[in-house]
């Protein structure tokens, strides 16, 4: 059994024990509970429920790490024949959560 589910602009297949990384949000701590209620699909072991937009689905989930860091982003600005040169840099804060239970109804 999986499941399409739908956070922060994208979309994840997930599978109960399944590790997705989501976008960071603050409050959340270790071992506290997530629900996705935005499910657009789920696959059962007879039939695949599609839905318009959603579906009556909830994907239950665990905070396994709090705070996980993306990769260092460098972002470099220049205009050529001249003086101007600008360079940033950017870190992704992600949460780790574990799929723990699909519940269909």
């Amino acid at each position: 059994m999986y499941a399409i589910i739908r956070d922060g602009g994208r979309q994840f297949k997930v599978e109960v024990g399944t590790e997705i990384q989501i976008d960071y949000r603050e409050g959340l701590n270790k071992d506290d509970e997530i629900v996705f209620d935005d499910v657009l699909a789920c696959r059962t072991d007879d039939e695949l429920l599609i839905g318009q937009p959603t579906l009556n689905v909830k994907v239950k989930g665990s905070v396994y790490e709090a705070l996980t860091k993306g990769p260092k982003l460098t972002i470099q600005k220049f205009t050529r024949r001249s003086t101007f040169r600008k360079r940033t840099g950017h870190r992704q804060k992600y949460v780790t959560v574990k799929v723990t239970a699909i519940e269909i109804g």
